[in-house]
């Protein structure tokens, strides 16, 4: 299943890991693993945050997709489950067999 992870960095761990050159191959490793099929990248509240779109294959997935970020960046980690426009048009069509 899909899911969006939204990831807020420690502003104090990743000036650490930006001064002596770690959080790119850091980020690198973290997304390889992923496998993210969207990445992005900007601020929030102040802070250096990403979303990445994911395949989760069961709810233990859920600790290899969030540790990472936790054990390496020190971050605050959001997961969501979502959709895209044709899972949610199949979503629509099955409430709508329920109901009738």
């Amino acid at each position: 299943m899909r899911a969006l992870l939204e990831v807020t960095l420690d502003t104090g761990t990743s000036n650490k890991l930006i001064a002596d050159g770690s959080v790119g191959p850091v980020l690198e490793g973290i997304i390889s693993k992923l496998k993210p099929e969207a990445a992005y990248f900007f601020a929030r509240h102040g802070r250096r945050a990403m979303l990445f779109a994911v395949d989760v294959q069961d709810e233990a997935s859920v600790v290899t997709a969030c540790e990472p970020f936790w054990l390496q960046l020190d971050a605050d980690v959001q997961m969501f489950i979502c959709m895209n426009a044709e899972e949610l048009q199949e979503g629509l069509s099955r409430l709508g067999r329920q109901t009738a």
